[in-house]
């Protein structure tokens, strides 16, 4: 059996090992990040719809740093909304910001009723930077 690559950014290491998983996997020339939530660092949520926005791509952005990777390396997103209807235009409006210019990743929005006490997650796969260039 191969050992996962695992990426931790500082700080944060007990949080995910309490709640046993990994916040990125290195593989095949990939970074493949764990949903982010907008979660201080005692993993309690912000209580603000916006400032979870803010801080779950604060913490994803720790994420790819550590693996040497910015969101400009993002190929893929995936975000999970709880009443998107109500809430999407507003996520959208915070994350632009991080989102960068264009070309942008693919993106693909689901709407869910449960995030463990969070409205908002992002999870993306980026392509690794290559060594030695």
């Amino acid at each position: 059996m191969q050992v996962r690559d695992v990426v931790f950014p500082a700080g944060r290491q007990a949080l995910y090992e309490k709640n046993r998983y990994s916040p990125a996997v290195r593989s095949g020339g990939f970074l493949f990040v764990s949903g982010q939530v907008g979660s201080r660092e005692d993993g309690s949520p912000e209580p603000e719809l916006d400032a979870q926005v803010r801080r779950a791509f604060e913490n994803l952005n720790a994420v790819l740093a550590a693996a040497g990777c910015s969101f400009a390396d993002v190929v893929d997103v995936t975000m999970f909304l709880v009443d998107p209807e109500k809430n999407f235009e507003r996520i959208w409006e915070v994350a632009r910001p991080y989102w960068g210019e264009a070309p942008f990743p693919n993106a693909t929005a689901v709407g869910v009723t449960w995030l463990y006490g969070f409205q908002f997650e992002i999870k993306v796969v980026a392509k690794l930077p290559e060594q030695g260039t």
